[in-house]
């Protein structure tokens, strides 16, 4: 990103909020998707007062709209080794925090653990696979070349063409829309505030630390603020312009099916090409997702509906007998690197949860570690070390 100036507040070294002995610091969160909830949840757990507040419902927004895969291995790319390194401890470990969710909430959130599909639908496609199974595998992902037959085997109404097909069994999914009100029902039990349709109008700071959020007109103090608010990260008032989250909305449309749940098409997650087919439980299959820069634009459009039906039937040609039963459009949080923005800033008492783009349902639990960590213990476990936000700082100052 050269040739942005990083002003001078963001060269200083971020500083957390110091640990408080005795009395467990009062929290207030700012943003209630599956970041924030899960932050309250763990923190009220701790024994921390804990406010959540979002400006509509609960949830609703990247949280809703996500398809809840768990792909670290097969979204690897060359470039993003510290990400995988993050990427790849979430998904180690999401099968006891989805556990704890379901144990601490006492609902189901959809865990599923069949793997996931990489099919190639053209032989330029299983070239491209080839190299980026390569790749991955140099990682450690865990992959299995599959024959036409055993392709069938595993999902038999796939097309009988497709070029190539690799089984990546790390690769889960949850389903994000029974994570949601899970979440929300173990930070309740646990005795956390949840506050929809409450914007924050402001970050209070007092000589130069965040000290509460404005709700209402109404000061809320607290000893630690966590900005866990999506796309909307980068424009919270109260916050100076040089501390904010250098975040931005990253458009994705998608639409769901309506499958048999007793006979479904597709019983694994399948990366098609240019779009994945995600099954629940319920029968909804979930085809996603385009990728575009729009700004907080949430149309759906003819041209992104079309593109990703004609990418699915081309390695499913079942589901031109399903009715479309949703289409939506979600706002992603893209930092500059596209990578997430975790743990203290240049705002004492002020803590980051956001810029996740598309790896916000597989990174919670690492998310999650980052955030308690900063707050509770004063410091980021290692693996998200790089992904202060001084980062960009440096990445700067190296480019001048």
């Amino acid at each position: 990103m050269t040739g942005i100036p990083i002003p001078s507040l963001l060269r200083a070294e971020p500083v957390g909020p110091v640990p408080l002995r005795g009395a467990r610091p009062r929290v207030a969160i700012i943003g209630a998707g599956v970041n924030g909830l899960a932050i309250g949840w763990r923190l009220a757990r701790a024994g921390c007062p804990v406010d959540v507040y979002d400006r509509g419902p609960v949830g609703r927004e990247a949280s809703w709209a996500a398809a809840g895969m768990l792909a670290a291995g097969l979204e690897a790319e060359p470039g993003e080794e510290a990400l995988f390194g993050l990427c790849r401890h979430a998904q180690e470990i999401w099968p006891g925090f989805a556990r704890e969710v379901e144990a601490a909430s006492g609902l189901p959130i959809g865990y599923r653990d069949e793997g996931t599909l990489a099919v190639a639908l053209t032989r330029d496609d299983a070239a491209d696979l080839r190299f980026s199974a390569d790749y991955q595998s140099k990682l450690g992902v865990e992959l299995r070349w599959l024959t036409g037959a055993e392709l069938l085997k595993r999902e038999p109404m796939l097309r009988p063409s497709l070029a190539a097909a690799v089984h990546s069994p790390a690769d889960h999914q949850v389903d994000n829309r029974w994570l949601v009100p899970a979440l929300a029902e173990a930070l309740r039990r646990a005795g956390g505030g949840l506050h929809d349709h409450a914007a924050v109008e402001s970050v209070i700071l007092d000589r130069g630390r965040a000290g509460g959020v404005v709700v209402a007109g109404e000061a809320r103090p607290a000893d630690v603020v966590v900005l866990a608010a999506g796309a909307w990260s980068g424009g919270i008032p109260g916050i100076p312009r040089e501390a904010l989250p250098p975040v931005r909305p990253v458009k994705g449309q998608m639409l769901a099916l309506r499958m048999d749940p007793a006979a479904p098409l597709l019983r694994h997650v399948l990366w098609a090409g240019k779009a994945y087919l995600v099954p629940r439980l319920d029968g909804r299959l979930i085809i996603g997702a385009t990728v575009e820069e729009r700004g907080f634009d949430t149309t759906v459009t003819a041209g992104g509906v079309l593109s990703l039906l004609d990418a699915a039937w081309r390695a499913l040609p079942g589901i031109e007998e399903l009715p479309v039963i949703e289409s939506w459009a979600g706002l992603r949080p893209g930092s500059r690197d596209d990578a997430p923005v975790l743990g203290p800033s240049a705002i004492d008492g002020l803590v980051l949860a956001t810029g996740h783009h598309r790896n916000g349902i597989l990174l919670l639990p690492a998310t999650v570690e980052a955030v308690v960590g900063t707050i509770l213990d004063g410091r980021l476990p290692q693996a998200a070390e790089p992904f202060r936000i001084d980062r960009f700082a440096r990445i700067q100052e190296a480019a001048q």
